[in-house]
């Protein structure tokens, strides 16, 4: 069990936290796909949870390595910007067709790739075990934050309003704007 407190493990008590958001995301995500979008809720917050304690976990026992920083940042993707694009599009855009369904589905692409970007400069920008006082740019869990309250308000805003917000947080994600590290 030495292997837990290895910083050159892959399977470290870090790495296997950001595992367990991972599996959160996939399960997530497949719960989208069966319209079960409590349980989806439910474990996308879990996964949020997870990407709390394991940076904390791994910065507390120095088991920051450059394995765990790809991780990571792959479970940020799934969690926090495929999950929640998934879930505005099952949940809102699913009934579009024609013209409104093309252009929903290049927000999301734009979002996706916005998000994926976003976290390959900050693969990029980082070391193991360093932490910035702020970023640069909305963080992609706060991203996917912004957009569950979008959701919880498309009742009122539609899908217009939706597919707006949708491209002001996939341009916010990789602006110049500083938001604290808490």
């Amino acid at each position: 069990m030495h292997f837990l407190w290895r910083s050159t493990s892959h399977f470290n008590l870090a790495n296997l936290i950001t595992m367990a958001n991972i599996t959160c995301g996939l399960l997530a995500t497949y719960f989208i796909t069966q319209n079960h979008f409590t349980y989806a809720v439910v474990l996308a917050w879990m996964g949020g949870a997870f990407d709390i304690f394991d940076g904390k976990i791994a910065r507390k026992y120095a088991l920051s390595n450059e394995f765990g920083i790809q991780l990571d940042s792959f479970a940020d993707f799934l969690s926090f910007v495929l999950v929640p694009t998934f879930f505005i599009f099952q949940g809102v855009y699913s009934h579009l067709t024609g013209l409104p369904l093309i252009i929903t589905s290049i927000a999301s692409i734009y979002y996706v790739i916005s998000g994926l970007r976003r976290l390959i400069q900050f693969n990029i920008n980082s070391d193991a075990g360093e932490v910035a006082k702020h970023f640069t740019g909305v963080p992609t869990p706060l991203g996917a934050i912004l957009l569950w309250i979008v959701w919880l308000g498309s009742g009122f805003i539609g899908w217009v309003g939706v597919l707006a917000l949708m491209i002001i947080i996939g341009a916010l994600l990789n602006s110049k704007v500083k938001i604290p590290h808490l």
